[in-house]
């Protein structure tokens, strides 16, 4: 599934190339996504003009302008959707599930997804305001302080790996950069949260901001089924320390990587680099 470096990235891609256009047209097909589509909000979209293309969390979100300020466009790409801008008759792909037409009638924006995870869908904007704030979703990596995540990990008795993995705690992590994160802090998966001491908590704020930066840079990582733009893919999966390199060596000590199921996910880790207490 996109994480927040994979987001990001289409984010970064589709924003010079929607903000500031008019929707004219929806079409949605009949296969159901995880949230069905009501026709009522084609009323609500058409004839409004994409504002600002951001990111919260694992969630694409397009702001729409007046009359009703607020009001947005909602993405999740779930485990294979994607977005992509296509030109009027160019030929439609399978498993393209909704076209939005645009004002110069020359291009569309559509979402497909074969496995039918994601969403998109309109968003008043009440329900918009509670996606924003940090009650409903954790702050976002460079907004976490450390005195917020030790009080994060000082109230649980769950592992290190389930509480990155909590989008109320960290908004936008998932299982590839959480493993990636906990190599870099050098700190074992299954460690109790609440056992770290500060300069730990510290230690392991700063490494997932560090992940997450180098990870964007690379726009993502590719491993089956993200693609951004033009059949563009992400690099970072060349640079993976530890997530899916399960008996390879250990880009710092040559110890076998090792992997594990925690919080009902895959997890790897360094046994020697990341020693459990």
């Amino acid at each position: 599934m996109p994480e927040l470096p994979e987001v990001e990235t289409v984010v970064r891609m589709l924003r010079p190339r929607l903000e500031g256009r008019m929707l004219t047209g929806v079409h949605v097909g009949p296969r159901r996504l995880r949230v069905p589509w009501q026709r009522r909000w084609n009323a609500r979209l058409i004839g409004r003009r994409l504002a600002h293309v951001q990111r919260r969390g694992k969630w694409i979100v397009i702001d729409l302008a007046l009359p009703e300020s607020g009001d947005a466009l909602l993405v999740h790409l779930g485990m294979t959707g994607r977005l992509i801008l296509a030109e009027v008759g160019a030929p439609t792909a399978p498993h393209t599930h909704a076209v939005f037409h645009l004002d110069d009638g020359k291009q569309e924006l559509r979402f497909l997804d074969p496995r039918r995870f994601g969403l998109i869908r309109y968003l008043a904007a009440p329900e918009r305001a509670r996606l924003q704030s940090t009650a409903a979703l954790g702050p976002e990596p460079w907004q976490l302080t450390t005195a917020n995540l030790a009080a994060q990990l000082a109230r649980t008795r769950r592992c290190l790996k389930a509480v990155l993995l909590d989008q109320r705690v960290l908004a936008g992590v998932g299982n590839i950069y959480a493993d990636e994160a906990l190599f870099e802090a050098r700190l074992h998966p299954g460690r109790i949260a609440r056992t770290l001491a500060r300069q730990e908590v510290e230690r392991l704020r700063c490494a997932v901001v560090r992940v997450l930066e180098r990870a964007i840079r690379k726009h993502g990582s590719t491993i089956l089924t993200f693609y951004y733009g033009d059949d563009e893919h992400g690099e970072y999966q060349n640079e993976f320390r530890v997530y899916g390199r399960q008996d390879q060596p250990c880009r710092r000590c040559r110890t076998p990587i090792a992997a594990t199921r925690l919080a009902g996910r895959s997890t790897h880790y360094c046994p020697q680099c990341q020693p459990l207490p």
